[in-house]
């Protein structure tokens, strides 16, 4: 059976959810990156959307405008969420965030937040953008679109939209983080013996 989550979402609806989780998400999903976090963090200005108990998705998607002024979401693909590690801790503690999701992982200051104000990070895979945009079944709301289409806070109502992967749960795990670890152990070995092989080149 299918994890969905469900805005707004509650504390006790991530308790359960470990690293490695496959989740969807029903509700609002609000695409949120670069200078939204930098207004925010930086600049002091309120956000125009209530994230709390929310969802945002480090996003820059491709929007259309229809004859009777509705948006339409055409492609949605993750923006590498890394790019966001310097705002996101404070950023989930100021607005009350629960679900952040993008491409790759993010790191040790994320990681505080997600235990702190008991929220969680998931990765969106890669390539998938216009099956992304099938999962948006209403664009409701256009926010800061002074920013620029990628940029711009674009409030969505989606239904079951993944699969997200979760990579940083409310106890702090962190996925990738332990990847890396389980990698580097067999890496060592395999490249001494590649070493042996290849001497004779340096």
């Amino acid at each position: 059976m299918r994890k969905v989550l469900q805005t707004p979402i509650r504390d006790e609806d991530l308790e359960s959810l470990n690293i490695g989780d496959v989740v969807y998400l029903t509700g609002t999903l609000v695409t949120c990156r670069d200078v939204a976090h930098r207004r925010l963090i930086e600049l002091g200005r309120e956000l125009p959307v209530d994230l709390k108990g929310g969802a945002i998705f480090h996003a820059g998607p491709i929007v259309r405008q229809k004859e009777d002024g509705e948006y339409e979401m055409v492609s949605i693909g993750p923006t590498t969420s890394m790019r966001m590690e310097k705002f996101e801790k404070e950023f989930i503690k100021q607005t009350g965030v629960k679900l952040i999701v993008g491409k790759g992982g993010m790191g040790i200051e994320t990681q505080e937040g997600c235990v702190e104000n008991k929220a969680v990070h998931a990765i969106f895979p890669g390539g998938c953008a216009v099956l992304a945009a099938t999962k948006v079944e209403k664009i409701e709301d256009a926010q800061w679109k002074d920013l620029g289409m990628p940029e711009t806070l674009w409030v969505n109502r989606v239904k079951e939209f993944g699969p997200l992967i979760i990579s940083i749960d409310t106890k702090g795990k962190n996925l990738i983080e332990e990847n890396k670890k389980v990698f580097n152990a067999k890496k060592g070995p395999i490249l001494s013996k590649i070493n042996e092989k290849i001497r004779f080149i340096k």
